[in-house]
Formats: structure tokens, C-alpha cells, sequence
């Protein structure tokens, strides 16, 4: 139960990072992401995920998988609508749009893969 609830503290933490690191440049978040958040948002994704699954029930790691997935697809979406819309110039982006790259890579391998892998977990009653 403990490495469960340490998983899932990590795992959303890590995806507070990339919501951070897509947030800033859109102006929707007071801080500027450091080099620190481009590090953490991986690193805690994947050891929460990993730790998370550790401490679930076989059952359990189908469903989390999907939602953990769909996060991250959402976040590399956000990023890549913000990334079109400021090369249109519909909207500024304060900073540069390295952050924006970075999660639209980063999240979207993480979730593609996830998602993609939904249907190939045996299932098990």
C-alpha cells in the first residue's frame, strides 16, 4: 500500500511538471520552468508508473496504464495546439517554445506507447 501511494504521489507530480512546462510559455503559469522541471517530468512519470504498478493488483494496472496514457497525450496535444497557434501568430508565447517541444516529444512518445499497448496486457481473472 505504501509503494502504491508513493507511486502515485511521484506519478502526479511528474505530470504537474509537464503541466508546468506547457503552462509558462502560454502565460497560464507564474513561474518559468527551470531545466529542473524538464528533468522531473520523465524521471517522476516513470519511477511514480513504475512503483505505482509495483504496488497494484494485476486488474488494476490495465486501467492505470490507459489513464496515465491519456494524460500524457493530453499534455503532448495542449502542446502541440500552442505550438501551431503561436507559429500562426494567433497566440505569443512568452519564452521560447523549447519547453513546448520538449513535452510534445517527451509525453507523446510515453503516451503512444502506453495507449498502444492497452490491448496486448493479458488479461487475467
Amino acid at each position: 500500500m505504501v509503494v502504491l501511494l508513493a507511486g502515485v504521489v511521484l506519478m502526479v507530480m511528474g505530470l504537474f511538471a509537464g503541466a508546468v512546462l506547457v503552462a509558462a510559455p502560454l502565460g497560464l503559469a507564474g513561474a518559468s520552468p527551470g531545466p529542473a522541471l524538464g528533468v522531473l517530468f520523465p524521471l517522476l512519470t516513470v519511477a511514480g508508473y513504475v512503483l505505482t504498478i509495483a504496488g497494484s493488483r494485476t486488474s488494476q494496472v490495465q486501467g492505470l496504464s490507459f489513464a496515465v496514457s491519456c494524460a500524457l497525450l493530453v499534455l503532448a496535444v495542449v502542446a502541440a495546439v500552442a505550438l501551431v497557434l503561436s507559429a500562426a501568430a494567433v497566440v505569443p508565447l512568452s519564452g521560447g517554445t523549447l519547453p513546448l517541444w520538449y513535452v510534445l516529444v517527451v509525453a507523446g512518445g510515453l503516451g503512444s506507447v502506453g495507449a498502444a499497448s492497452r490491448g496486448s496486457v493479458a488479461r487475467t481473472s
